[in-house]
C-alpha cells in the first residue's frame, strides 16, 4: 500500500470543487427568491421567474443515477433532455446540502461542514443530521433562511415534510420560515404542495422525500429495492407536476447522489494503526473524512494519510481544502475549526470506514460525500404550467 513516488499523489487543487455561485445547490433558492421579488437576492441560475414555485428535493436522487435508470424513472428522464445538472456542495451529504438549499449559502458560510464535525474547543464530534450533542442551533448557524426572507417579503412560504421533522434543530437552521405542513406519505406531500400553490398568488413551497436515500444506504443503488423506490419517486414527481396550478414552476432536485462501495474496497480506520496514529477524532463519513489531529500531530497525520491514501483520495490540509474552494469561496472564522486538520475526499471507489465507532454507517452499501460526478451532480429538473 506504500508508495515512494510523490508525483502519483492526487493534488487537492485538482479536485472538481462544487460550482458555488454559478451552478450549485446553494444558488437555487436565491434565484427563485429573486424571481419572486424578495429583496436582497439576485438570480444566479438561468431560471425564468414564476409566481408560484415548488422545490421537490429527493434525498439521494443523483443526476447520473436518473440517467442510468431510464426504465425506472421515465418521467424524470424525460425532463433531463437538454438539461444540465448542478453540483451539490462539499461534502455531498444531507445536512450540509439542506443547509445550503435553505440558507442559499455555501458550507463555509452556513457552517454545517459535514455529516459529523468537531465542536470547536471541545473534544467531541457533532452529528449534524441528528444534532447530537445538542448545540444551540442559532449560534451554530446564525444566518437567516431564504424561506424566512421570502415570508417576510409577503410570499406565502411553506415546507411540506414528515411530521417528525417539524421542530428538529436541522429544520430550524436550514428550512424554517413560513408554515410547516406535516404530511406522512409521499402522495399526501405532493397533493398538499400543489394545493398550497393553488391557494396563493405568490408562493414558495418546499417538499422532501427520504426513502430513496434510505434504500440506497441499505441495499445499494444497484439493487431492485432501490430501483423500485426510484419508480415510486418518479410517479410522485409526475403526480405533483400534473397538479400544478397556472403560473407555476416545479423544480425537482437532490442533496447528493450515491455510489456502492464493495466490502473489499473499505479501509477500516479502527483497525489501521497507521491511519489512526495522532488522530484525536475521525469525523465526516466514509467518502469524505474530517480528520482532527492531536495537538502538534497535524503534519504527521497529513503525511501518513497522503502516503497511504493519496493515490485514491484527494488528501488536503485544512488550508489546502479551503484554498481549493471545497467549502465555498470563503470560510467564516467560526467555521474554520470545524473543518478537519486533514480533509480526505475519495476519487476512486473506496471508503474509509470505522467499524467500532461507526457500526451503523460501516454497514451501509451505498455511500456519498465526495466530489465524484455520481455523488456530486444533482438534477435541476423544471416543469412549468
Amino acid at each position: 500500500m506504500h508508495h515512494e513516488d510523490p508525483y502519483d499523489l492526487l493534488d487537492p487543487a485538482d479536485a472538481p470543487a462544487p460550482r458555488y455561485g454559478c451552478a450549485a445547490l446553494c444558488d437555487l433558492l436565491p434565484t427563485l427568491a429573486a424571481g419572486l421579488g424578495v429583496p436582497g437576492y439576485r438570480p444566479v441560475l438561468p431560471l425564468e421567474p414564476a409566481d408560484r414555485v415548488c422545490v421537490f428535493l429527493v434525498d439521494g436522487l443523483g443526476w447520473e443515477l436518473i440517467r442510468a435508470n431510464p426504465d425506472w424513472a421515465p418521467f424524470l428522464n424525460s425532463l433531463t433532455a437538454g438539461n444540465s445538472p448542478i453540483t451539490a456542495g462539499f461534502p455531498s451529504t444531507t445536512a450540509t446540502s439542506l443547509a445550503s438549499v435553505g440558507t442559499g449559502l455555501p458550507p463555509g458560510q452556513h457552517g454545517l461542514a459535514g455529516y459529523t464535525v468537531r465542536i470547536p474547543d471541545s473534544g467531541r464530534l457533532m452529528n449534524q443530521l441528528r444534532w447530537n450533542p445538542p448545540v444551540d442551533p442559532h449560534a451554530w448557524q446564525p444566518h437567516p433562511t431564504v424561506f424566512e426572507q421570502a415570508h417576510r417579503a409577503g410570499v406565502a412560504t411553506a415546507q411540506v415534510s414528515s411530521p417528525l421533522f417539524a421542530s428538529t434543530p436541522l429544520t430550524q437552521v436550514a428550512l424554517s420560515g413560513g408554515t410547516f405542513l406535516g404530511r406522512t406519505t409521499g402522495e399526501e406531500r405532493m397533493d398538499r404542495a400543489a394545493a398550497w400553490l393553488a391557494e396563493h398568488d405568490r408562493a414558495l413551497v418546499y417538499t422532501y422525500l427520504s426513502e430513496l436515500d434510505a434504500a440506497g444506504h441499505r441495499y445499494g443503488v444497484d439493487s431492485d429495492e432501490w430501483r423500485l423506490t426510484l419508480f415510486t419517486v418518479d410517479r410522485l414527481a409526475r403526480r405533483l407536476a400534473e397538479q400544478l396550478p397556472p403560473r407555476s414552476a416545479l423544480y425537482v432536485t437532490a442533496d447528493h447522489g450515491m455510489i456502492d462501495i464493495a466490502p473489499e474496497n473499505r479501509i477500516d480506520f479502527d483497525e489501521d494503526w497507521e491511519l489512526s496514529a495522532g488522530v484525536a477524532l475521525l469525523g465526516g463519513e466514509g467518502r469524505a473524512r474530517h480528520v482532527y489531529a492531536h495537538p502538534g500531530a497535524a503534519g504527521d497525520v497529513h503525511a501518513v494519510w497522503s502516503e497511504v491514501l493519496g493515490e485514491q483520495m484527494w488528501v488536503a490540509t485544512r488550508e489546502q481544502a479551503v484554498a481549493a474552494g471545497w467549502f465555498g469561496p470563503a470560510v467564516d472564522e467560526r467555521v474554520l475549526p470545524r473543518i478537519g486538520d486533514v480533509v480526505a475526499a475519495a476519487r476512486d471507489d473506496i471508503a474509509v470506514v470505522a467499524t467500532r465507532s461507526e457500526p451503523g454507517e460501516s454497514q451501509m452499501v451505498g455511500l456519498h460525500g465526495s466530489m465524484t460526478p455520481v455523488e456530486q451532480l444533482v438534477p435541476l429538473l423544471e416543469v412549468r404550467s
